[in-house]
Protein backbone atom coordinates (compact mmCIF):
# COMPACT_ATOMS: atom_id res chain seq x y z
CA UNK A 1 0.00 0.00 0.00
CA UNK A 2 1.50 3.58 -0.98
CA UNK A 3 0.46 6.17 1.07
CA UNK A 4 -0.59 9.52 -1.00
CA UNK A 5 1.02 12.39 -0.46
CA UNK A 6 -0.33 15.07 1.81
CA UNK A 7 -0.03 18.23 -0.49
CA UNK A 8 -1.52 16.10 -3.33
CA UNK A 9 -4.60 18.54 -4.81
CA UNK A 10 -8.07 16.64 -3.99
CA UNK A 11 -9.32 17.43 -7.12
CA UNK A 12 -7.13 15.18 -8.50
CA UNK A 13 -8.77 12.00 -6.50
CA UNK A 14 -11.24 9.92 -7.57
CA UNK A 15 -12.95 6.29 -6.03
CA UNK A 16 -12.04 2.93 -7.22
CA UNK A 17 -14.07 -0.46 -6.25
CA UNK A 18 -12.30 -3.83 -7.07
CA UNK A 19 -14.62 -7.01 -6.38
CA UNK A 20 -13.18 -10.21 -6.57
CA UNK A 21 -15.46 -13.26 -7.16
CA UNK A 22 -15.18 -16.87 -4.90
CA UNK A 23 -14.78 -18.08 -9.09
CA UNK A 24 -11.57 -15.59 -9.39
CA UNK A 25 -13.34 -13.15 -11.15
CA UNK A 26 -11.86 -9.27 -11.01
CA UNK A 27 -14.56 -6.53 -11.83
CA UNK A 28 -12.84 -3.35 -11.05
CA UNK A 29 -14.90 0.19 -10.81
CA UNK A 30 -14.51 3.97 -10.57
CA UNK A 31 -16.22 7.40 -9.85
CA UNK A 32 -14.10 8.77 -12.25
CA UNK A 33 -15.16 10.04 -15.42
CA UNK A 34 -12.86 7.58 -17.81
CA UNK A 35 -11.64 4.33 -17.61
CA UNK A 36 -8.33 3.34 -14.99
CA UNK A 37 -6.13 0.84 -14.67
CA UNK A 38 -5.60 0.21 -11.02
CA UNK A 39 -3.55 -2.31 -9.28
CA UNK A 40 -3.53 -4.09 -12.56
CA UNK A 41 -7.33 -4.11 -13.01
CA UNK A 42 -9.60 -2.20 -15.14
CA UNK A 43 -11.98 0.26 -13.57
CA UNK A 44 -15.16 0.87 -15.42
CA UNK A 45 -16.15 4.76 -15.31
CA UNK A 46 -19.76 4.30 -14.69
CA UNK A 47 -20.03 1.00 -14.11
CA UNK A 48 -23.01 1.15 -12.09
CA UNK A 49 -21.10 0.75 -8.61
CA UNK A 50 -21.10 2.77 -5.66
CA UNK A 51 -21.25 2.62 -1.94
CA UNK A 52 -23.89 3.68 0.29
CA UNK A 53 -24.95 3.59 3.23
CA UNK A 54 -21.93 2.71 6.15
CA UNK A 55 -21.54 0.96 8.85
CA UNK A 56 -22.61 3.95 10.67
CA UNK A 57 -25.86 3.91 9.16
CA UNK A 58 -29.05 3.64 11.19
CA UNK A 59 -30.11 0.02 9.92
CA UNK A 60 -26.55 -1.57 9.95
CA UNK A 61 -25.36 -4.07 12.46
CA UNK A 62 -21.22 -3.33 13.20
CA UNK A 63 -19.04 -3.93 10.42
CA UNK A 64 -21.44 -3.74 7.76
CA UNK A 65 -22.35 -1.52 4.59
CA UNK A 66 -24.25 -1.28 1.46
CA UNK A 67 -23.30 -0.89 -2.00
CA UNK A 68 -25.75 0.39 -4.91
CA UNK A 69 -25.49 -0.27 -8.07
CA UNK A 70 -27.31 -1.14 -11.73
CA UNK A 71 -27.27 -4.09 -13.65
CA UNK A 72 -24.58 -4.24 -16.68
CA UNK A 73 -23.78 -6.80 -18.87
CA UNK A 74 -20.32 -5.73 -19.40
CA UNK A 75 -19.75 -5.71 -16.04
CA UNK A 76 -22.75 -7.07 -12.77
CA UNK A 77 -25.49 -8.90 -14.48
CA UNK A 78 -28.45 -10.26 -13.60
CA UNK A 79 -27.89 -13.70 -14.37
CA UNK A 80 -24.75 -13.79 -12.84
CA UNK A 81 -26.11 -12.60 -9.42
CA UNK A 82 -29.03 -15.35 -9.76
CA UNK A 83 -26.55 -17.61 -9.46
CA UNK A 84 -24.57 -16.60 -6.29
CA UNK A 85 -21.82 -15.68 -8.16
CA UNK A 86 -21.16 -12.81 -5.99
CA UNK A 87 -21.88 -14.27 -2.80
CA UNK A 88 -18.78 -14.06 -0.31
CA UNK A 89 -17.05 -11.96 -2.90
CA UNK A 90 -14.09 -9.51 -1.50
CA UNK A 91 -14.26 -5.94 -2.25
CA UNK A 92 -11.25 -3.54 -1.88
CA UNK A 93 -12.10 0.22 -1.92
CA UNK A 94 -9.19 2.38 -2.57
CA UNK A 95 -8.27 6.32 -3.33
CA UNK A 96 -6.63 7.12 -6.34
CA UNK A 97 -4.98 9.56 -8.22
CA UNK A 98 -6.52 9.72 -11.77
CA UNK A 99 -3.37 11.24 -13.08
CA UNK A 100 -1.34 8.56 -12.05
CA UNK A 101 -3.34 5.42 -10.48
CA UNK A 102 -0.48 3.86 -9.14
CA UNK A 103 -0.67 6.09 -6.61
CA UNK A 104 -3.27 4.95 -4.40
CA UNK A 105 -4.42 4.00 -0.93
CA UNK A 106 -6.68 1.47 0.77
CA UNK A 107 -9.62 2.50 2.56
CA UNK A 108 -11.04 -0.58 3.55
CA UNK A 109 -11.93 -4.22 2.56
CA UNK A 110 -14.73 -6.31 3.09
CA UNK A 111 -17.00 -9.42 1.73
CA UNK A 112 -20.43 -9.49 0.02
CA UNK A 113 -22.66 -11.03 2.46
CA UNK A 114 -26.02 -10.94 0.94
CA UNK A 115 -27.35 -9.29 -2.46
CA UNK A 116 -30.59 -8.42 -3.12
CA UNK A 117 -32.67 -7.03 -6.50
CA UNK A 118 -35.12 -4.40 -7.35
CA UNK A 119 -35.81 -4.32 -11.13
CA UNK A 120 -32.84 -3.16 -12.77
CA UNK A 121 -30.88 -2.56 -9.74
CA UNK A 122 -29.03 -4.21 -7.03
CA UNK A 123 -27.90 -3.41 -3.52
CA UNK A 124 -25.08 -5.56 -1.57
CA UNK A 125 -24.45 -5.79 2.16
CA UNK A 126 -21.03 -5.76 2.86
CA UNK A 127 -19.67 -7.03 6.01
CA UNK A 128 -16.27 -5.81 6.85
CA UNK A 129 -14.10 -7.25 9.73
CA UNK A 130 -16.20 -5.80 12.87
CA UNK A 131 -19.13 -8.49 11.75
CA UNK A 132 -16.90 -11.14 12.60
CA UNK A 133 -17.14 -10.30 16.12
CA UNK A 134 -21.00 -10.65 15.70
CA UNK A 135 -20.71 -14.11 14.22
CA UNK A 136 -21.92 -17.49 16.38
CA UNK A 137 -19.09 -20.00 16.21
CA UNK A 138 -19.78 -23.63 17.69
CA UNK A 139 -22.65 -24.95 19.68
CA UNK A 140 -25.25 -23.81 22.09
CA UNK A 141 -24.49 -26.57 25.51
CA UNK A 142 -28.06 -27.58 26.19
CA UNK A 143 -30.06 -30.61 27.32
CA UNK A 144 -31.93 -29.88 24.42
CA UNK A 145 -31.42 -31.20 20.92
CA UNK A 146 -30.46 -28.63 18.37
CA UNK A 147 -30.91 -30.22 15.02
CA UNK A 148 -34.50 -29.51 13.32
CA UNK A 149 -36.32 -32.83 12.65
CA UNK A 150 -35.63 -34.52 9.26
CA UNK A 151 -32.71 -32.61 8.41
CA UNK A 152 -29.32 -34.09 7.96
CA UNK A 153 -28.16 -33.94 11.42
CA UNK A 154 -31.70 -35.51 12.57
CA UNK A 155 -31.16 -38.18 10.24
CA UNK A 156 -34.57 -39.42 10.14
CA UNK A 157 -37.43 -39.24 7.54
CA UNK A 158 -40.33 -38.25 9.79
CA UNK A 159 -44.10 -39.34 9.48
CA UNK A 160 -46.45 -36.98 8.29
CA UNK A 161 -47.68 -34.10 10.84
CA UNK A 162 -44.87 -35.12 13.86
CA UNK A 163 -43.17 -33.21 15.89
CA UNK A 164 -40.60 -32.91 18.36
CA UNK A 165 -39.92 -31.60 21.43
CA UNK A 166 -36.52 -31.75 21.46
CA UNK A 167 -36.29 -33.95 24.77
CA UNK A 168 -33.85 -37.08 25.11
CA UNK A 169 -36.69 -39.24 26.26
CA UNK A 170 -39.08 -38.32 23.27
CA UNK A 171 -35.93 -38.70 20.52
CA UNK A 172 -35.69 -42.43 22.04
CA UNK A 173 -38.99 -43.32 22.82
CA UNK A 174 -40.94 -41.99 19.96
CA UNK A 175 -38.26 -41.48 16.97
CA UNK A 176 -35.98 -43.97 18.34
CA UNK A 177 -33.14 -41.86 17.04
CA UNK A 178 -31.19 -41.40 20.22
CA UNK A 179 -28.13 -42.27 18.43
CA UNK A 180 -28.56 -39.07 16.56
CA UNK A 181 -29.90 -36.79 19.31
CA UNK A 182 -27.82 -33.26 18.89
CA UNK A 183 -28.47 -31.95 22.58
CA UNK A 184 -26.56 -33.14 25.86
CA UNK A 185 -29.17 -34.93 28.22
CA UNK A 186 -26.89 -35.50 30.97
CA UNK A 187 -25.87 -31.73 31.30
CA UNK A 188 -26.53 -30.44 34.73
CA UNK A 189 -29.33 -27.59 34.85
CA UNK A 190 -29.12 -23.91 36.96
CA UNK A 191 -30.78 -25.97 39.93
CA UNK A 192 -28.02 -28.20 40.31
CA UNK A 193 -25.63 -25.91 41.84
CA UNK A 194 -28.13 -25.45 44.48
CA UNK A 195 -28.72 -29.12 45.55
CA UNK A 196 -27.79 -30.75 48.25
CA UNK A 197 -27.99 -34.50 49.97
CA UNK A 198 -31.06 -35.27 51.46
CA UNK A 199 -31.59 -38.27 53.75
CA UNK A 200 -33.90 -40.61 52.42
CA UNK A 201 -33.46 -39.79 48.91
CA UNK A 202 -31.50 -41.01 45.99
CA UNK A 203 -28.37 -38.95 45.49
CA UNK A 204 -26.81 -40.33 42.47
CA UNK A 205 -26.85 -37.40 40.20
CA UNK A 206 -30.18 -38.60 38.98
CA UNK A 207 -31.86 -35.09 40.11
CA UNK A 208 -29.24 -33.18 37.69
Amino acid sequence: MRALPEDLDPGRLCQAWIVTRADGTVLGFTDHDRDLSVDGVTCRAGGGWSPGASETAAGYAAGQGAALGVLDDAGITATDLAAGLYDGARVAALRVDWRAPTRLVRLWTATIAAVSREGEAFKATLAGPLADLERVAGRTFTRLCDARLGDARCGITPPAGAACDKRWATCVATFANGVNFRGFPTAPGEDFLTLYPVEGERNDGGRR
